[in-house]
């Protein structure tokens, strides 16, 4: 009940009538039954405007920090994101990131849209990073379809640091569903986990039109922290994809009237 409120009646329409969301490809999303909804990560923002395109209803997870905030606001943060059905996840992995993920298999063996952002964290400077297997064990167990999602905009309007987002057009491009039931039953492999999961992430970046780090984004914003950036830096070329394909020659979406006609 707090979800569709939340949607339809208090912040869903303002974030309408203020950032004017476009999207693509919204028939791709199953119209009933699991699937796993595979998102890029440039801004806390994504979580607000993909639900707001889809006619279901859509739990992510979040991090831990969301539901630990002291004195009134961090209260308020903590009930908005329980009151939408967003699971806790501690980073930091081990025990804890393996509940979240179960709690995310038994909400698509109820049979809902579960959301995930495979990099983990959002992205630093606006490249898309390495995912994380997690995404590819969940599909496996699953066996519910992934859909592809590309977030355009959210990292300029709310990039790091940033509490109010920036009004602009905010977009949102989903792929066809992407089916892994071949490799049922080899959610164990290791080498099968990042197999699917760079296929996912190539998938993405296919949509969005991101250049591509392969390495952790959590890595690089270490390396950032530490005055020590690694990797290529934004605008450099880089020489392959996820899983070492050739890089896809595409280009960032743009609003509807500002390009061809949406798919």
């Amino acid at each position: 009940m707090f979800y569709w409120l939340m949607k339809r009646v208090f912040v869903g329409p303002l974030l309408r009538l203020v950032y004017r969301p476009w999207v693509r490809g919204a028939q791709h999303v199953p119209g009933d039954g699991p699937a796993i909804m595979a998102s890029n990560h440039l801004a806390v923002i994504d979580s607000f405007f993909l639900p707001l395109v889809l006619d279901r209803e859509i739990v992510f997870i979040g991090k831990q920090e969301y539901f630990t905030g002291r004195g009134l606001k961090g209260r308020m943060t903590a009930g908005f994101m329980r009151g939408v059905g967003t699971i806790p996840v501690d980073r930091g992995g081990g025990k804890a990131s393996e509940a979240a993920l179960r709690t995310g298999l038994r909400r698509l063996q109820e049979g809902g849209l579960f959301g995930i952002y495979p990099e983990g964290t959002r992205s630093p400077d606006g490249r898309l990073y390495r995912g994380k297997t997690g995404i590819a064990r969940l599909a496996l167990e699953s066996g519910a379809p992934v859909v592809p999602v590309a977030m355009v905009g959210t990292g300029v309007a709310q990039p790091m640091g940033r509490r109010i987002p920036k009004i602009m057009r905010i977009g949102i491009v989903i792929g066809e569903p992407m089916d892994f039931s071949r490799y049922r039953g080899m959610e164990n492999d290791r080498f099968i986990l990042r197999s699917v999961t760079d296929e996912i992430m190539y998938a993405i970046m296919s949509l969005s039109g991101q250049e591509y780090a392969d390495v952790y984004a959590a890595t690089q914003k270490a390396r950032i922290a530490t005055g020590h950036p690694a990797a290529a830096t934004p605008g450099e070329r880089l020489p392959a994809a996820p899983g070492g394909r050739p890089v896809p020659d595409v280009q960032v979406p743009v609003p509807p009237e500002d390009g061809p006609a949406p798919a």
